[in-house]
This record gives structure tokens, C-alpha cells and sequence, in this order.
């Protein structure tokens, strides 16, 4: 048993002996219900709970029979990696009939189930909690019946019931992200940067419709990570005469000598007055006004299809195992709840107040269409600002090591800051390139296309400051630079620290600066995430996902797997979890021999029962004398005659590549927010004719805590800095080994002193927080 004190409370204290589970997934299907599922069934049995596979949703419910099975540890392997729901899902008529949900509360009762994890939209939740209320009239009709025994009325008398939400079309109120919506968005992304490679060698216009018949995130969101020219939506119609503005908007884009034009349309995009937006009538007006060569492409369903994203299969865990903390802590008063996510942070809202999509649609057909914005929550709310007006020389660059959204970061920064109507200067090669001299105004069109861009096209050096601050500070001085954006890893935190410190002897550095995180790493103090973190983690995943399907129809197999992260063990520990890791071996997380054995002979029981490929992943600097090659050969001789082992380094292809839909749009999110605040200093520290801003919070670093993007000065943050292995001291994703641990079937401790009471809907968002999602 696990040492207790007043802070915490372990999972091991909240047993479910003599529960019974029942998952199921309802509607359409989402890519990373099947990890939700995973969590749900191990999670149960792990706390001793009985847990059931309903098969085909509600209507599986319904019919019983062999719809309704026990599930096993072993039933939920290797579909973590697998789209749709392995389970089924499907539409029922039936259970919309009071005679339907008889039957089906008739098969939960023969097996004792009174416990229901419902992942769906919001008309499975809605039926699920019609069900509960309805559950205690509806054991009394089946003993009138005859159809149970009447002690089956106290005994199972309350229905206790738990929805996550599946859903690509993120329409769920209540929730940043949905399960799902990350995948959608990779999928679309896919076809985006495929097909542009084909516009631009035709100077062609590309119409792409999107799914969203009465949301449009989906289209909102990719036309912000493909930098698209022109986007329609079902929440905001565009206002009448918008063809010819759409028109006067691609003639300006191709008179600057771009090649390709993309409009991104919902399927459910609407003008004023309620009349359908089709791509095809978008396709028509362009080629009538302006003649250009269009095509038209209708995604379709691929949106819904493929391997989830590993943000998809983290988050889903995730919300898998607060549903089964939260059903382990449920009284007959609790009222039936939705785990969302919020910020970084797992929270519990009440379902009925989360269902908001009639009202939604209501303000729709009231052409209330900023209410219908506001409905929709944080999420399409912060992809929309308002920017006042200044005019001041802003000089944005790259410091550290290149990380995917680099590009998207500083595009955001460049054209919020020209919107501003500030001058933006462009720093080539980091604090390298600033003393000497490589420095240019940057345009409006000259960071166009640069979202989907790998690496740092403005090029990044992980050079410091301080040897060079005379240099540095004169550059300042002939280019007038008013306040610097610095995108970049731990680097650009030291960096900042350096200037704030020059600031004494150079009042050049008596200007607003900001630091935006931007490391594969994840290691910088003050954020819970960087910007490039989620494309290494996708870059993991799939290669993980790859190399274990290599060994498919082979002998049993076990994989080590090195990734990177300095001394940061956050690409191993998440990386492990996205991709269902046996272990992950990290510096945070001291280990000696016996723990490396103890892996060992774990991993060998589960290979001899029906478990045919192990995975182990190694942080690059878990530990000097452990090296990869040590776990290799260890695992190698202990697992002589039951399984084999390789080893596979994943070096610099974790750096590399497209960023992922989510990089792309946390770059140009925090930048933008990043651009504003800059702004607002600017104007507040500008005195007789010059800036002068010399105090801590005029130097601050922008970073995800929890919930909300938080400016926080970098000189409070030293104190939460490990310098020597340049890594904050504490850590949030610390927390999530233990679930990877009990995921792998491991008896560990599991705090879950963070995990709330319900809240509601109206006072669980942040005002200032514009983080939409977060891991």
C-alpha cells in the first residue's frame, strides 16, 4: 500500500469490488474512441471492477445476448493504434422508445451492470441521461412483469453514468477538445499539403469541403494551420457582398506572385440569410469573376478514418481513466457528468448543461450569430480576436534547436504585428544573426505558405546573448528595435534572463520582451507544453506504431526505443503512453538494476500468456551507465527463449517534418496572444517620445499552466529551474507515468489528488485564457 499524507489520495483507496462497467461507443465513430475504451476496461479491471464490452452502441444494449461481453485484459491489446471503434457503433431507433430502453435496462440488470461509460456525441449523452432518470420507474415495470426478482429494485437501484465525447466535429460545449477532432485535423492537413504541391505547379484555386454540417471548427481550424485564403463557416455567414470581397482577396494574393489560392468551405457554411454555401458555388464565382483554374475536393469520410493522432490516444487515456475514478466516486445524488478537458487539465462537468447544441442552433436561426460563436466556447472563440492599433519596430527570431510550428509561430507574429501596425524585423540565425547585423524588415507576403513548414526558415542557432550584448545592443540602437519576440527552447530562456540582467548597463534592452516556447524537448520552466512537442510526439507514435506491426506474424518480440529530450524524459513517458509502452525509462525517474530486472521478468509473464510484442522506450539521457545498448543486451540475455529483442534510435526524425495541426495552430495562437501582449506594453511604456520598460513583468516568458496561457516574468522563474540538467523542477506529465505503468498492467500508486469535483460549465473557463487545447 502507498504512503498517504494530507495531500494526496491514491487510486488504490477507491476500489471497485463487486462493480460491474459496461462501455460502449454510440454515433458516428472518432478515431482514439478505441484508447478510450483501453483505459476504460484496464482501469476497471484494475481497481478489481467487472467490466463489459457493449457492442454496436445502443442498440447492442438493447438486443443483449452476445452484445454484451465480459471484456479481459488481453481483448483491449493492440487496438490503441487502430481508428473508428473495434466495438461498433451504430444509430438505434430502438432506444429512443420507452419499450427500448425496458429492454435494455432489462440485459444491464441480468448482469449486474449498473455502472456506464458512454463515449459519443451529444445525443448518445442526452439518451444515456434520459436512461438514468428514467432507471428506477423502469425496474419497476420489469418486476410487474415479472421479468427480475423485486430485491433486484434495491439492489441495483441507481444507474450511475459517465459520458467522454467523441466527436471529430468538436461541437460538445464544456470541452476544449473532443475525442477525435486532433485525428480529423490531421487527416484534412494531409490533404492540404498534398494538394497545394499540385496548385502551385498549376497556378490552380482549390475549393476544399470539409465535414460540419452545423460546426465549423474543423474548417476554421485547418484554414488557420494551411494559412488558406478564405474560410466559411455555419456560425459566422459571411456578410452580404462577400463574393466580391472573396474575389478582390484572391486577385490581391495572386498579384504578389503566389501561385495557388485555398478556400476552405463547411459543409454546413451559410450566407445571412440562411441560404446554403457550397463548394461547388464557391468554385462557380471564382471561375466566373476572376477565371482562375479551380478545383473542388470533398473530403468525405477520410476525416473520420486512420491511425489517431497521438494527442487523440492522450487524451483519450486520459479521459478513459477520470471516467473511472469518477464512476468509483458516484452517490445516487451525483448528477450524470461529461470528463472535458480544460487547458491541460481533466475536469468533470455536468452533462445537461454541457448539451448546448440546440441552443446553438437556435441562435443560428435567430441570426444571433456572435452568440452562436460564443456558444461554441474557448475553442472557436480564441481563433477570432480584435487587435487595436500602434506603431513600433518589433524584431522577432528563433533561438535553440529547430522544432515543427517554428514558422507558423513567427508568420502569426508578422502579420498580427503588421495588423497592429507595427514594422516587423526579421532576426536570421538567433542572437548569432542579431549582432551581426542579419537583420530585415519582414512583409506581409513574405511569410505566406510558411505554416506547414518544417524546421525555421528565419534559420536558429542556439548561441546566447551575453558574450555579445555591446554588438547586440548597438544593432538594437541603428534599427530602432521598440520590443523583441523570442520563439525558441530553454535557449531562449536563458537568453532572456541575459538581457533582463543586461538591462542595467544597456538601456537598448529597456524594451517589452517575450519568450514563446517552441522545443521538441518540452523542457522549458513556466509552460506545460512547447510548440513542436506534439509533431515529435506524432513522429514516435507512428514510427512505434510501425515497428511493432513489423514484427506482426513473427515470434515474440520486444523493442527499445531511444528517444530524445536531453534530460527531459516527456517525449519518453508521453511517447509510451501514446503508443502503450511496457516501460519508459527517464532521468526524472531514478532506476538501478533491480527495477531494469524487475521489467524484465514482467514482460516475460505477459509474453507467455497471448502478449506477442513489448515496447520499451529510453530517454536519451535516463542514465549514463543504463545506456540503450545496456538495456538492449540485458533485455536480450533475461529474455533468452521467450522472446527476442531490437533496438531502433530515433535521433534527429523527431525534429524533423511537417508540424502536426496542433503546433501549427498552438504557434500561431500563442504568438498571436504573445503579439498583443507586446503591444499593450508598448503603449504602456512609452514616455516622452522613447519606450523605456525596465521592470520584471516587462520581461516575461508565455506559457500553458493548467488552464490558461500565463505571462509570467522570467526572473521568477529561475527558482523553478533546474540549470544544471535544464529542466523545471516539477514536472506536470510526472503524473501521467503512473497511468502508463497501470496501463501496462503494473500495480503502482496513482494520485488523483488533482482530479476535481463536477463543475459548471458557466465557471469553469478561464476569461483570459485563449489555450483552446492542450496536453
Amino acid at each position: 500500500m502507498a504512503k498517504q499524507d494530507s495531500k494526496k489520495i491514491f487510486f488504490e483507496n477507491l476500489s471497485g469490488a463487486g462493480k460491474a462497467i459496461a462501455v460502449l461507443t454510440s454515433g458516428g465513430d472518432a478515431q482514439g474512441m478505441n484508447a478510450a475504451v483501453r483505459a476504460v476496461v484496464r482501469m476497471g479491471l484494475y481497481v478489481g471492477a467487472k467490466v463489459y464490452f457493449i457492442h454496436e452502441g445502443y442498440q447492442g444494449m438493447v438486443d443483449g445476448g452476445d452484445n454484451i461481453q465480459e471484456a479481459t485484459w488481453e481483448s483491449v491489446s493492440s487496438m490503441l493504434q487502430v481508428g473508428g471503434t473495434v466495438i461498433g457503433s451504430a444509430r438505434c431507433k430502438d432506444f429512443r422508445t420507452h419499450e427500448g430502453r425496458l429492454k435494455a435496462a432489462h440485459n444491464l440488470v441480468q448482469r449486474g451492470i449498473t455502472n456506464l461509460c458512454v463515449i459519443g456525441g451529444d445525443g448518445s449523452l442526452t439518451g444515456a441521461n434520459l436512461f438514468r432518470e428514467e432507471w428506477s420507474g423502469l425496474l419497476t415495470e420489469l418486476v410487474e412483469q415479472g421479468l427480475i426478482e423485486a430485491d433486484a429494485v434495491q439492489r441495483y437501484s441507481a444507474l450511475h453514468i459517465v459520458g467522454m465525447v467523441g466527436s471529430i466535429d468538436n461541437d460538445f460545449c464544456g470541452t476544449d477538445m473532443t475525442i477525435g477532432t486532433d485525428s480529423a485535423l490531421h487527416r484534412i492537413i494531409e490533404v492540404v499539403d498534398a494538394i497545394m504541391t499540385t496548385a502551385q505547379s498549376h497556378q490552380r484555386t482549390f475549393v476544399l469541403e470539409v465535414m460540419g454540417r452545423h460546426c465549423g471548427y474543423l474548417a476554421l481550424v485547418s484554414a488557420l494551420a494551411c494559412g488558406a485564403d478564405w474560410v466559411l463557416i455555419p456560425e459566422m455567414p459571411p456578410e452580404d457582398g462577400w463574393e466580391e470581397k472573396m474575389c478582390q482577396k484572391l486577385s490581391a494574393t495572386r498579384s504578389r506572385g503566389t501561385r495557388l489560392n485555398i478556400i476552405i468551405v463547411a459543409e454546413g457554411a451559410i450566407d445571412r440569410h440562411g441560404k446554403p454555401i457550397s463548394s461547388s458555388l464557391v468554385k462557380d464565382l471564382v471561375v466566373k469573376n476572376l477565371g482562375f483554374d479551380t478545383r473542388v475536393t470533398i473530403l468525405g469520410h477520410v476525416q473520420r478514418g486512420g491511425t489517431p493522432s497521438a494527442f487523440d490516444r492522450i487524451l483519450a487515456s486520459r479521459m478513459g481513466v477520470e471516467a473511472i475514478l469518477a464512476l468509483l466516486e458516484t452517490t445516487a445524488n451525483t448528477p450524470a457528468c461529461v470528463v472535458s478537458l480544460c487547458g491541460n487539465q481533466s475536469v468533470r462537468v455536468p452533462l445537461m448543461e454541457c448539451v448546448q447544441t440546440v441552443k446553438v442552433q437556435k441562435a443560428m436561426d435567430q441570426k444571433r450569430f456572435e452568440d452562436a460563436v460564443k456558444l461554441r466556447g474557448r475553442p472557436m472563440c480564441c481563433c477570432l480576436y480584435f487587435l487595436p492599433q500602434s506603431n513600433f519596430n518589433v524584431a522577432v527570431l528563433n533561438v535553440g534547436a529547430p522544432a515543427a510550428g517554428m514558422n507558423a509561430a513567427v508568420r502569426s507574429a508578422v502579420r498580427v504585428g503588421i495588423s497592429e501596425g507595427h514594422k516587423m524585423f526579421a532576426v536570421s540565425d538567433g542572437f548569432e544573426g542579431f549582432y551581426k547585423g542579419q537583420i530585415k524588415e519582414i512583409k506581409w507576403s513574405d511569410v505566406g505558405g510558411w505554416t506547414g513548414q518544417g524546421g525555421s526558415l528565419l534559420g536558429t542557432k542556439r548561441t546566447l546573448p551575453a558574450k555579445h550584448v555591446d554588438k547586440i545592443a548597438e544593432q538594437m540602437r541603428k534599427y530602432n528595435i521598440n520590443a523583441l519576440l523570442v520563439i525558441g527552447g530553454f535557449e531562449a530562456f536563458l537568453s532572456l534572463l541575459e538581457l533582463s540582467a543586461a538591462r542595467g548597463k544597456f538601456d537598448e534592452f529597456c524594451v517589452p520582451m517575450v519568450m514563446v516556447p517552441a522545443t521538441v524537448s518540452n523542457n522549458v520552466p513556466g509552460s506545460d507544453l512547447s510548440i513542436g512537442a506534439d509533431t515529435a510526439l506524432n513522429a514516435i507514435t507512428a514510427t512505434c506504431d510501425r515497428i511493432k506491426q513489423s514484427a506482426s506474424g513473427t515470434k515474440r518480440r520486444v523493442f527499445i526505443i531511444e528517444t530524445m529530450g536531453g534530460y527531459c524524459g516527456y517525449l519518453a513517458t508521453v511517447g509510451g503512453l501514446a503508443a502503450g509502452a511496457d516501460a519508459a525509462y527517464i532521468y526524472e525517474e531514478q532506476f538501478d538494476i533491480r527495477d531494469l530486472q524487475a521489467n524484465v521478468e514482467h514482460l516475460t509473464e505477459k509474453m507467455k500468456t497471448s502478449i506477442q510484442r513489448g515496447l520499451v522506450l529510453r530517454n536519451e539521457n535516463s542514465n549514463e551507465n543504463y545506456t540503450t545498448d545496456f538495456i538492449y543486451q540485458l533485455y536480450s540475455e533475461e529474455g533468452r527463449g521467450v522472446f527476442d529483442c531490437r533496438k531502433n534510435v530515433l535521433g534527429h526524425m523527431q525534429q524533423g517534418g511537417a508540424p502536426s495541426p496542433f503546433d501549427r495552430n498552438f504557434g500561431t495562437k500563442i504568438s498571436a496572444k504573445a503579439m498583443q501582449w507586446l503591444s499593450q506594453k508598448l503603449v504602456e511604456s512609452y514616455r516622452r517620445g522613447r519606450v523605456f520598460a525596465n521592470s520584471e513583468d516587462s520581461c516575461c516568458l508565455l506559457g500553458m499552466r493548467a488552464r490558461a496561457l500565463v505571462f509570467q516574468p522570467v526572473v521568477q522563474l529561475k527558482e523553478e529551474t533546474d540549470f544544471v540538467h535544464r529542466i523545471p523542477k516539477e514536472q506536470w506529465w510526472l503524473k501521467l507515468r503512473p497511468l502508463m505503468k497501470i496501463l501496462a498492467k503494473y500495480k503502482t500508486s496513482y494520485d488523483v489528488s488533482d482530479s476535481g469535483q463536477v463543475e459548471h460549465v458557466i465557471h469553469s473557463r478561464p476569461k483570459e485564457s485563449d489555450a483552446s487545447v492542450a496536453m
